[in-house]
Order: structure tokens, then C-alpha cells, then sequence
């Protein structure tokens, strides 16, 4: 799979997002080496904290699925003008089994940039770090 094809799933994600305060979806599409994708969209709460972003759901499909290694590519399309890189928790949880992921940060153009995960979060804290 192309990263743009990558990037055009995310893209299409984002119509499932629930979005009723922030009106602003997120779709995400991850990428295994076996070829499987699993896809998420943000969905909001009106309890804030309870919020789950669209990356943070791909990331549960596949580890539900079974598939907890091997993640090569990760593209994450949001709605607004700039780029949508992941926040801090999602890096943090991605880390957790994907320190090499490649993310492709999209724009509703499609238009995107990569970067790898370790880029976006130097001295992560993973399961190495305890000891």
C-alpha cells in the first residue's frame, strides 16, 4: 500500500467520527508489514477526558485483532488547514508498539508530511525503561 493510499483512508475515516463538541474529525489508518490496516476515528464524550482519539482506535483494533507487532506506517487526517501530528498521549501509546512507526501527518488536501514516531517523541519512556 502507497502511503497516499494510506493517507486517503484516513482521510475517508473521518466521516464515522463522533464529533459533537470539537467538531473537528480525525480519521487514522494503521499500517502492518502483513498488509492488514486497521482504521479509527476520533470519538468525543461529553465527560472530555473519556475522549478517544482516531489513532488511539486503530491502535486498539489491531491489538484486539491480534496484531500487536509489526506496524510499519501510521497516516492520521484531520479537518483543519495545518497538518494533524498525534498528541502527546497517543505518541506515548503508539511507543508502546511501534517505536520505529513512520507517521504520515495529512492535511484534508491530502497533502502530507512524514516523520518517524521517535522524531516526534525523543527519550520516549517504553517498556524498556522499566528496567
Amino acid at each position: 500500500m502507497t502511503d497516499q493510499e494510506l493517507v486517503r483512508l484516513a482521510l475517508d475515516m473521518r466521516k464515522h467520527s463522533y464529533v459533537p463538541y470539537s467538531r473537528f474529525p480525525v480519521g487514522a489508518a494503521l499500517l502492518c508489514a502483513d498488509g492488514r490496516v486497521f482504521t479509527g476515528c476520533n470519538v468525543e464524550n461529553a465527560a472530555y477526558g473519556s475522549t478517544l482519539c482516531a489513532e488511539r482506535a486503530a491502535l486498539v483494533k489491531a491489538v484486539s485483532e491480534g496484531c500487536r507487532t509489526g506496524w510499519t506506517a501510521l497516516a492520521i487526517a484531520g479537518s483543519g488547514e495545518d497538518f494533524c501530528w498525534p498528541c502527546g498521549a497517543c505518541r506515548q501509546m503508539l511507543y508502546e508498539f511501534a517505536p520505529h512507526l513512520r507517521v504520515l501527518a495529512a492535511r484534508p488536501d491530502g497533502t502530507f508530511r512524514a516523520a518517524a514516531l521517535s522524531e516526534l517523541l525523543p527519550h520516549a519512556f517504553g517498556p524498556e525503561s522499566l528496567g
